[in-house]
């Protein structure tokens, strides 16, 4: 599944595109048969995993970028990665939250830890390296937020300084 939003010229086939677990059968068999369990016995008996939704947060930091062009490279990730909440930076650092839909952590995270490098050319990302990762279940997160700590919801969203 290509992250692109539709209608969204193609940057050409030598470019990777990030991908997703598609959401398929297990999916809709969950979304008819309401909040039961994650997983479900499929015809051959073994047991399939459905899509969910993990909360990432991604920290990148690295030399000093010029500001106007570090906002436009996030902006052009925001549009080329349609999922992506917000993000923040300064001149050093930047911090993108989004919410991606994986059938496990481990998915979600080799998503997140690959997003800054496969959008670093086709955005004009400055070559920063990932410092920090977090990916959270969609009930943690709301757990943490009721609890009144974690990640603050992502109000408003789009690109912001620090």
């Amino acid at each position: 599944m290509r992250r692109v939003r539709p209608g969204a010229a193609s940057r050409g086939s030598a470019e990777r595109a990030l991908t997703s677990v598609a959401a398929g059968e297990a999916y809709e068999s969950r979304a008819h048969a309401g909040h039961g369990s994650q997983a479900r016995e499929s015809a051959e008996g073994a047991t399939a995993r459905a899509p969910r939704l993990w909360h990432v947060t991604l920290s990148v930091s690295g030399p000093e970028a010029p500001l106007e062009e570090l906002r436009r490279g996030l902006e052009q990730l925001a549009h080329d990665h349609p999922f992506l909440l917000t993000s923040r930076y300064a001149p050093d650092h930047a911090e993108i939250r989004y919410w991606e839909e994986a059938r496990d952590l481990h998915d979600a995270a080799a998503v997140a830890l690959r997003l800054w490098g496969e959008h670093r050319q086709s955005a004009r990302l400055p070559a920063w390296e990932i410092v920090g990762l977090e990916v959270i279940d969609r009930d943690t997160y709301h757990q943490r937020i009721a609890e009144g700590y974690g990640p603050l919801p992502a109000a408003p969203v789009g690109v912001h300084p620090f």
